[in-house]
């Protein structure tokens, strides 16, 4: 289960190669609005060790291009390759929909089944491209991948901090 101050802090966005030879670095973002990563004033790490401040944001293909305060050259924007970027949860818009989550949020609900048979704990959301889905460590066994949908995930309670799954079954 993650800590209280990990769940003051939700990441946005992950930095990855360098673009270029001034610094620029490819960014993808984890914002409903993509483009709003910028918006949420300074990033940071998890521990809080290293702050960024996005200077310029522009889209690319399939990421953004990013120029970062303080970050000139290719050697420097390299170091930074695989640094996820936190925001302070009170810097986040509130939520007001009853089936929007964020991510963060979770992470560590127990996964059981519609007839309450636990199964695991949700250790991550996913998305490459295509659309969400959720992993959850089983109890015993792998991990287990299913597309995060009405259908896989037909309930969650963040209160009774759990969700309720339809594992596929063998003939799926």
């Amino acid at each position: 289960m993650p800590s209280d101050l990990s769940r003051d802090k939700v990441c946005v966005a992950r930095i990855g190669a360098a673009h270029g030879v001034r610094g620029e670095v490819k960014l993808w973002s984890f914002t409903a609005d993509p483009a709003a990563v910028a918006d949420y004033g300074p990033l940071e790490t998890q521990d809080g060790s290293q702050r960024f401040e996005i200077e310029a944001l522009r889209r690319a293909k399939d990421h953004f291009v990013a120029r970062i305060v303080g970050i000139a050259d290719r050697d420097a924007a390299e170091k930074l390759r695989n640094v996820d970027l936190y925001v302070p949860r009170a810097r986040l818009p509130k939520i007001d929909e009853a089936d929007t989550f964020y991510h963060a949020d979770l992470i560590g609900l127990k996964a059981v089944t519609q007839n309450g048979d636990e199964v695991g704990t949700v250790s991550a959301i996913h998305n490459f491209g295509a659309s969400d889905l959720i992993e959850i460590k089983a109890l015993a066994g792998d991990s287990l991948l299913m597309p995060f949908t009405d259908a896989t995930v037909p309930e969650i309670d963040l209160a009774a901090r759990r969700i309720v799954i339809v594992p596929p079954t063998e003939s799926e």
